[in-house]
């Protein structure tokens, strides 16, 4: 089981996320199973929440939150601390929305909040970190990553999002290959 960990604020679309990338996972075959479900305490914009995807080739009946992650995700840099590590697996990565530039290899930093400033007009980096696990390509790819967009979001949100999934794709696509 593939296990992603996404952590954001109230009003930043980390549960959106990972229903979406649940979506994306379905959409790669007959055997692919999902569950996203968030966790928060008083639900106001802004407040600290966690959300969960568990990805799997198997009907998953686990309905516990994630201790430790594959993917931690974070769409707000405020959020990340050195407990993010102990969320991890092993092998796992923490894919973070900041300028910042991190010395541990597990890290990876976009700055989403550009990407999405550049894209949608606003700082809302949900479909942005969507588009950088596309862009890794080895949990979901970018087109069933849009796939899932155009299934699931409002058509009027269609066109902006899709373009800040590409754009992220893009950019972590030249990240890899500079690190190679």
């Amino acid at each position: 089981m593939t296990e992603i960990l996404w952590h954001g604020r109230g009003g930043q679309g980390a549960f959106t996320a990972a229903k979406l990338l649940g979506a994306a996972y379905s959409l790669g075959g007959e055997e692919k199973y999902a569950l996203a479900f968030p966790s928060f305490g008083p639900e106001r914009r802004g407040a600290p929440i966690r959300a969960f995807t568990k990805l799997d080739t198997k009907p998953i009946g686990d309905r516990s939150e994630i201790e430790k992650a594959d993917k931690c995700i974070y769409l707000d840099d405020t959020l990340f601390t050195e407990k993010a590590f102990s969320e991890l697996k092993e092998d796992g990565v923490i894919i973070i929305n900041s300028r910042r530039e991190y010395s541990d290899k597990r890290v990876i930093a976009i700055d989403a909040d550009g990407i999405a400033k550049e894209t949608l007009g606003r700082p809302i980096t949900n479909t942005v970190m969507l588009g950088l696990l596309g862009g890794l390509g080895d949990t979901v790819s970018v087109d069933e990553v849009v796939k899932a967009i155009e299934e699931q979001m409002p058509q009027k949100l269609h066109s902006k999002n899709i373009e800040a999934v590409k754009k992220a794709a893009e950019k972590i696509k030249a990240l890899k290959e500079g690190a190679e």
